[in-house]
């Protein structure tokens, strides 16, 4: 049976992965963890899998996302951060227990024992690239309803889209379409053009 709820848009920065729960902000806005239950699962396919998660922990998780988003917006315009954005995230930073493992194949895995934990290390995610740790720029992607931030890692840091297979291709098919319309009016419009009469 096909799930109810919107697909999950995953990319490679966790923490604004997380922000794109919500998404096309700026247009018909798209929320992908409407239940509890979504947001545990996307937390699992996110590497921060949890054994359950109550409306409470969802609202706390929206908070921090919208904080997140606040402050990755601020960052990338290079205007101030809002205090209270960088407050909500600070304290689920400061907040979070999650211990970081090696697994058997050498990779990360997280110990968490609550959302809360979960919460604590996308906060801590969030730090990182908003205080420009890591390397990258943060970036507001060129579709007018969405407007996401976004970290690119590109090597020209010149990325204009926060998914070039979602927003990227929808501009670029509005583009395509414009100019067929366009062409096709001028087109249509010689069409019209009666020719001279010979008499």
């Amino acid at each position: 049976m096909p799930s109810a709820f919107p697909d999950f848009r995953l990319g490679t920065v966790l923490a604004t992965s997380f922000t794109a729960t919500l998404t096309e902000r700026c247009g018909d806005a798209v929320e992908r963890v409407p239940t509890p239950r979504r947001l545990a699962d996307w937390l699992a396919v996110s590497g921060l899998g949890v054994d359950s998660c109550t409306a409470d922990q969802l609202e706390l998780a929206k908070e921090l996302r919208e904080s997140i988003h606040a402050a990755a917006t601020a960052a990338a315009r290079r205007e101030a951060l809002p205090a209270a954005a960088v407050q909500v995230i600070n304290d689920h930073s400061a907040r979070g227990q999650a211990a970081a493992v090696l697994t058997p194949d050498g990779e990360r895995s997280w110990q968490l024992t609550s959302v809360e934990d979960a919460l604590g290390v996308i906060a801590a995610d969030a730090i990182s690239i908003i205080s420009g740790e890591r390397d990258g720029k943060l970036a507001l992607c060129a579709s007018p309803t969405c407007q996401a931030a976004f970290f690119d890692t590109s090597q020209s840091r010149t990325r204009r889209w926060c998914d070039m297979n979602t927003c990227g291709n929808r501009q670029k098919k509005a583009r395509f379409n414009a100019n067929q319309r366009k062409s096709g009016g001028a087109t249509s419009g010689m069409r019209a053009t009666p020719a001279a009469d010979p008499r």
